[in-house]
């Protein structure tokens, strides 16, 4: 079975949002990153979305035909069904950051703050990126973590989101490096926690296109990248919505530093009672 245009386009466009519909923007974040284009409006990357489903169905169909054949040996199969997993892990990937994007805005996302170790916070995450970079493909990549603060300090933050964010930003980094490494790290200072995402690829001018376009038809034109595109959207969509700032520097010749902080209460007892600021949208 193979996925036509026609029937992912129809697809596509089932998932429109009335213009009508759209918050006004909101105001653009800082560091000289615009305010974000509204992607569900963007038929460019709504095409090369099209593009990245069927790729990734195709792939999905061709390797479980290639899983069912006879004389298929244990060895084939672990390599079929590691593909079929990313193929999936890519399309829910891609879903996830095209739909938060549109449910930010429309307005009606908000942030839901935690008291939390602030060491905790990339914990779960590195244990994740370190098994993503055991796999074959990027057996050439190293993960280097720094941590700038005491491993006992709590704060109050949108776990969930920065989360989202950093996950986001390794993504995009992971895609622009082939081999060398990657360096996520933060600091905690002034009652607001910087994270970064350091890679020695060939992404920044990439990079530094869609964060700071205006228009992501024009930069999907220059750079045909939706995953991307849409990674760093998102990206720059939830730390606007945190009350946060993004930017970006050039990390050594081609590499990407992407950094973004965060505004966090220090919390000196974490038995506080914190139902005052959960479910609260942060204005800015």
């Amino acid at each position: 079975m193979i996925f036509s245009q026609t029937n992912i386009d129809l697809f596509m466009r089932s998932l429109k949002i009335n213009k009508d519909e759209i918050a006004e923007d909101r105001a653009g974040i800082q560091d000289g990153i615009p305010e974000c284009p509204h992607m569900i409006n963007c038929p460019t990357v709504l095409q090369g979305m099209s593009h990245e489903m069927r790729t990734h169905m195709n792939s999905i169909v061709a390797f479980s035909f290639l899983m069912s054949r006879n004389g298929c040996n244990k060895k084939e199969r672990e390599e079929y069904s590691d593909q079929i997993l990313a193929s999936c892990e890519q399309l829910i990937g891609l879903f996830d950051n095209f739909l938060d994007s549109a449910i930010i805005d429309t307005g009606n996302s908000k942030s839901d703050l935690r008291v939390c170790k602030l060491k905790n916070i990339l914990d779960d995450l590195l244990s994740e990126f370190r098994e993503t970079l055991k796999k074959q493909t990027y057996k050439d990549v190293a993960l280097v973590t720094e941590n700038g603060s005491a491993e006992t300090t709590e704060v109050l933050v949108d776990t969930n989101r920065v989360f989202r964010v950093i996950r986001n930003l390794f993504q995009n980094a992971l895609s622009n490096t082939r081999s060398g490494y990657i360096k996520i790290g933060y600091y905690l200072r002034n009652c607001k926690i910087t994270f970064y995402v350091l890679d020695s690829g060939q992404g920044y001018f990439k990079c530094k296109e869609f964060l700071h376009t205006e228009d992501l038809n024009d930069s999907l034109t220059k750079y045909n990248d939706t995953s991307s595109a849409i990674n760093l959207t998102l990206a720059k969509k939830l730390i606007q919505m945190l009350g946060g700032t993004m930017w970006i520097e050039c990390n050594g010749l081609t590499g990407t530093a992407i950094y973004f902080s965060v505004p966090a209460k220090v919390v000196e007892n974490s038995d506080i009672d914190i139902n005052n600021y959960v479910n609260t949208m942060i204005a800015i």
